[in-house]
């Protein structure tokens, strides 16, 4: 049958740790194509270039790079995956993983993720996609706890098919490997960000925002993504993205419209 081809990409950039570790990971299951930000894209969410061109070049950044297509684009994570599917691949790919993320994507936050839209981006073109994270966000994360979990998820996910409409959402806790408990599929918690704006004053006399805030835990389940991660496992979590709330359709039809 030959071997898979994968897609990889994320929303940090394509020299981030976290993608390089990703596709030495891939490369041992299949064929690798990487198109990836040609810089950070954290939080953008499902964001899309309309009002400017998109660049895309093709590079080698290290030795992960050898005997593998890389491409560096100047749009969005989104942008990414689309360019790939209609200019840049030849054939569609059996799969998409992003990631791995530098910092968490669980419970809400998985509503800002570019890691994620990217995920999704593939998985509306009928694609298998995965989104990985590490909840941990400096730049010099260690990755390679998690690698052989990441593995065993890709090469399942292949083997078994994930349903249409379907992406998974990862997790993995900031833990040495011998402390990872093993892996969780859960639901999104239900949690927010109680935001703040931190107000400062610019040299030219001019009012500049930081965007600050505290993430709040609402839900006490213990068979949350939040639960999972706080209790050493790595969470994953099938997200769909029809955004459709099925169960009061039958409520709002008994409204006078």
């Amino acid at each position: 049958m030959g071997k898979p081809l994968i897609l990889v990409t994320n929303d940090d950039g394509i020299t981030a740790p976290g993608l390089r570790m990703l596709v030495s990971i891939m490369k041992k299951i299949g064929d690798v194509v990487v198109v990836a930000p040609d810089s950070p894209q954290s939080g953008m969410g499902h964001a899309i270039t309309l009002n400017s061109t998109l660049y895309a070049e093709k590079l080698k950044i290290d030795s992960e790079s050898e005997g593998i297509l890389e491409y560096s684009c100047s749009g969005t994570p989104a942008d990414c995956v689309k360019l790939a599917l209609r200019e840049l691949l030849k054939k569609k790919p059996n799969i998409c993983v992003s990631g791995i993320n530098h910092g968490s994507n669980s419970s809400i936050n998985v509503i800002y993720s570019g890691t994620m839209s990217a995920a999704i981006e593939a998985g509306i073109e009928g694609i298998p996609a995965i989104g990985f994270s590490l909840c941990d966000y400096k730049w010099e994360a260690d990755f390679s706890q998690a690698q052989d979990f990441i593995f065993t998820i890709v090469a399942q996910a292949l083997q078994n098919g994930i349903p249409k409409g379907i992406v998974l959402n990862v997790n993995i806790p900031k833990l040495e490997k011998n402390n990872l408990k093993g892996i969780k599929i859960c639901r999104q918690a239900k949690a927010n960000w109680k935001e703040k704006f931190d107000k400062r004053i610019s040299p030219m006399g001019k009012d500049y925002y930081w965007l600050t805030g505290e993430f709040e835990l609402l839900d006490k389940g213990e068979d949350t993504d939040e639960w999972a991660l706080a209790n050493d496992y790595i969470s994953v979590v099938p997200t769909h993205f029809d955004l459709t709330a099925h169960h009061v359709i039958q409520e709002l039809n008994t409204w006078e419209l």
